[in-house]
């Protein structure tokens, strides 16, 4: 007996299905928080069905540390694009809306009877992990730095917008360095043509 996963990501809790390749009847159907103990919780549980070689599980990312920790633990990973998700949503259901529950067996199904259409993931090296990692990383921070832009230029539109347009973008070194030197309108009633090219100049600008 074979068996096909299906693991409906959400950002806190997952959505996990097992069925039989056979007929597609479900074997098991329980959902895991998106935490270490979660993540050991589903590695556990699919243990106890089969050894972990023999249950590919499809999933609708490429990457990420659910993925990395099925991959490290033996399993087929195989990745199902959100769009072939939605397309075949209303073959399982006529109201065609989402559900994560119904997703995870839909995933789980599409592999068993259209597994061969899709490319298993290969398990990456340290380096790429390392980059992805890296890549994550940057992406939060660059998220961050975008968010505490609007919130400054939000700030400033409300007591000295003319601080916020004097530089194409508010979070620039050189706009940063102005409102730190001239941090209210009051500050700046004298700067002049003169006085502001100094400054420009003192900071390479």
């Amino acid at each position: 007996m074979g068996y096909c996963c299906g693991v409906d990501w959400g950002g806190s809790v997952h959505a996990v299905c097992v069925i039989d390749d056979a007929d597609g009847h479900v074997v098991a159907r329980f959902t895991i928080d998106h935490t270490a103990e979660g993540l050991a919780e589903l590695r556990r549980r699919l243990d106890k069905i089969a050894p972990a070689a023999t249950i590919p599980i499809a999933i609708e990312r490429p990457s990420g540390l659910i993925v990395e920790a099925l991959i490290q633990a033996g399993h087929p990973v195989v990745p199902i694009h959100p769009n072939v998700v939605k397309a075949c949503r209303p073959r399982y259901r006529a109201a065609g809306g989402k559900s994560d529950p119904g997703d995870a067996y839909l995933l789980a199904d599409v592999l068993r009877t259209d597994g061969h259409r899709f490319r298993r993931l290969t398990p990456c090296s340290d380096a790429v992990k390392a980059l992805r990692a890296l890549v994550r990383t940057r992406d939060d921070l660059v998220a961050d730095r975008v968010a505490l832009a609007n919130r400054l230029r939000s700030l400033l539109e409300g007591f000295w917008p003319g601080a916020a347009v004097i530089f194409a973008d508010i979070a620039s070194p050189i706009a940063l360095a102005f409102l730190q030197r001239y941090p209210t309108a009051d500050s700046a009633m004298r700067l002049g043509e003169k006085r502001l090219a100094v400054f420009l100049a003192r900071h390479s600008y």
